[in-house]
């Protein structure tokens, strides 16, 4: 054979190859790629605390510094919980020496603060013991933050429905949206608001709309704005005009957007697009602060105060809409998880509750931490309980309790952890925290 022809055999020996590759590689560059999901709100890309991770760490310590990639001190206070979008992290505070309350944007690869933003300044409102000035989390659709805060010039009022008598600020809801950068798109007052209890306020996304809770102890209401504009959209006025802090809950279910929320003495479903009431269902008490959770097959929701209730709702809102009720879980602050068969109640107090979604039979009840103001999230069939001191219990649900792992971070937690890219973000009164599996 001559020179040529081995040559010539080699390229066509080459060619064979570079076209394979270049088949392999059409077909990979055409197969849909799963990328990190995003956090981008109060409970997640779906409102309900789920994520679709399936390799998060289930131990870590503060102490030691095992799993934690970064802590960065943040300045103020603040329970708002952080939302993860692509490379960044946003979470609020409030900087009491300045009546400052801020949005904070941190890298989310080592939790550098990139930029900082002073969105109102006002002087300090009333609040609860549990309360902060920054507990609304805020929401991201990868193009701005959206957020909201209380103003108030300092003017007292007689508090409402309040057992003893006593001054509070009475103020407005402010609310704002800067572009991922940092730069501030609009800044609108959307009405009045007067609380013992303070403020908090999570926003919501539909489309082209940013919408937001205004129950107060006043003139109270819910009202959509356009996200590029701050421009109202809709609004409606709440009937009682009792406070209440629930985050609304958006699904599509059989060909019709549903909005449901619980507060004011009801629960009501809305179209978020108009604002028009689907279906209502009257009490079952006054107050309410945790979020709807749903399954497929019911809306479920736990509350409150002075009344405590756990309801399984059918979507459709008729006169049986309300398919089981229990009120053997006394929870008010933390939102619920729905995960396979079982309804997951944390109450204030540090127990957990495990119902059946099929009945609402109450499987069991056990302490599993020192108290809950964080809500759980769940993510690979298992559900991350973080109580106020900064313990994280990994439960499988099941028929019995099954803590598979405990975490102590070493400082008090108020906030709820958001999921991202394999890691869990969790703010403590004092930091916040990326915790991801490190290789050894």
């Amino acid at each position: 054979m001559s020179q040529f022809d081995v040559l010539l055999a080699m390229a066509y020996v080459w060619r064979r190859r570079l076209t394979r590759f270049s088949l392999v590689l059409l077909c990979y560059l055409q197969l849909p790629h799963s990328r990190a999901e995003d956090w981008p709100g109060w409970r997640g890309p779906r409102g309900d605390g789920s994520s679709v991770e399936q390799q998060l760490p289930i131990t870590w310590d503060g102490a030691t510094g095992q799993n934690i990639v970064w802590r960065t001190a943040l300045p103020g206070e603040g329970h708002s919980s952080p939302i993860v979008v692509g490379e960044r992290v946003f979470v609020t505070a409030c900087l009491p020496a300045m009546k400052s309350r801020v949005l904070m944007c941190l890298s989310a690869e080592n939790g550098h603060v990139q930029w900082q933003r002073d969105v109102i300044t006002s002087e300090l409102e009333s609040i609860h013991t549990l309360n902060s000035r920054a507990s609304g989390t805020p929401a991201c659709d990868g193009k701005a933050v959206y957020l909201a805060f209380m103003k108030t010039d300092g003017h007292l009022v007689t508090a409402p429905n309040v057992g003893a008598e006593r001054d509070i600020t009475a103020g407005e809801m402010v609310a704002a949206a800067y572009d991922i950068d940092g730069n501030l798109l609009w800044n609108v007052v959307l009405g009045p608001f007067v609380s013992a209890h303070g403020f908090c306020t999570s926003p919501v996304l539909y489309r082209n709309l940013v919408i937001f809770n205004g129950d107060h102890d006043g003139d109270s209401y819910l009202v959509a704005l356009e996200k590029s504009t701050g421009r109202e959209r809709w609004r409606i006025k709440r009937d009682h005009g009792i406070r209440s802090y629930v985050t609304p809950l958006i699904r599509e279910i059989n060909g019709r957007a549903q909005m449901v929320l619980s507060g004011s003495k009801h629960i009501l479903s809305l179209d978020p697009a108009t604002g028009a009431t689907h279906w209502r269902i009257d009490g079952p008490t006054e107050q309410f602060v945790a979020s709807m959770v749903y399954d497929g097959k019911y809306f479920y929701m736990n509350c409150g105060y002075p009344d405590y209730f756990v309801f399984a709702i059918r979507p459709d809102g008729q006169s049986d809409a309300v398919a089981w009720e229990s009120t053997q879980a006394r929870s008010y602050v933390p939102s619920p998880v729905v995960l396979d068969d079982y309804l997951i109640v944390a109450d204030d107090r540090g127990t957990v509750n495990c119902f059946a979604t099929s009945d609402g039979e109450r499987l069991w009840q056990a302490r599993i931490g020192s108290g809950f103001n964080s809500s759980p999230v769940h993510a690979g069939g298992l559900v991350y309980l973080t109580d106020n001191d900064g313990k994280t219990s990994v439960l499988k649900p099941g028929p019995e309790p099954d803590v598979v792992a405990t975490s102590q971070l070493g400082e008090p937690v108020s906030a709820s952890a958001a999921i991202s890219d394999g890691a869990i973000f969790l703010r403590t009164d004092a930091a916040l925290y990326c915790i991801r599996k490190q290789e050894k």
